[in-house]
């Protein structure tokens, strides 16, 4: 068993192993207004959702048969608290070429929660937000810690991050 997302630089589990893998028709977006562990109600930041098109490197971490059960309830738990992300099995391709089923959280494009703002408004958003798990600026600059020790040194996150600091 895999799981596979945002995952990756804050599991909550051990996870058995982990591999590089990728994720086709899926891509990381900035589209979750974040009212719980990255912002308040009245002051939301903004976190990353796997949104439609695209593909994207990720990591799936494996994850044992026996402990399946009780990973699952305690990840769906954590990122479940409103419904905006849908669980899903979704096909990954590991680095060594092999089609795995991993569960990954997908955006509800129907949820309130959904954003497709303006860019300048999720530069305000990232600089605002911050609720009990930190800041939403934080939370970016965790992900592109993670992207970047994948390999992966310029991307759309590496420049928002960047825009955020006041440094583009």
């Amino acid at each position: 068993m895999f799981a596979y997302g945002s995952l990756m630089w804050n599991p909550g589990f051990v996870p058995a192993g982990n591999v590089s893998a990728r994720l086709h028709g899926w891509c990381r977006s900035m589209c979750v207004l974040s009212t719980i562990y990255r912002g308040t109600d009245s002051c939301p930041g903004l976190v990353l959702g796997l949104d439609r098109g695209g593909s994207c490197l990720g990591r799936a971490l494996r994850v044992r048969g026996a402990d399946w059960a009780v990973i699952k309830a305690r990840l769906d738990e954590r990122e479940l608290p409103t419904g905006v992300y849908l669980p899903r099995f979704l096909p990954v391709r590991l680095e060594d070429g092999q089609m795995v089923p991993a569960y990954a959280y997908v955006v509800d494009r129907d949820h309130w929660q959904y954003w497709r703002g303006e860019h300048d408004d999720a530069i305000r958003l990232l600089r605002q937000g911050h609720g009990r798990g930190g800041s939403a600026r934080d939370y970016l600059a965790n992900a592109v810690i993670h992207l970047t020790e994948m390999g992966i040194r310029r991307s759309s996150l590496h420049r928002l991050l960047r825009q955020v600091d006041g440094k583009a």
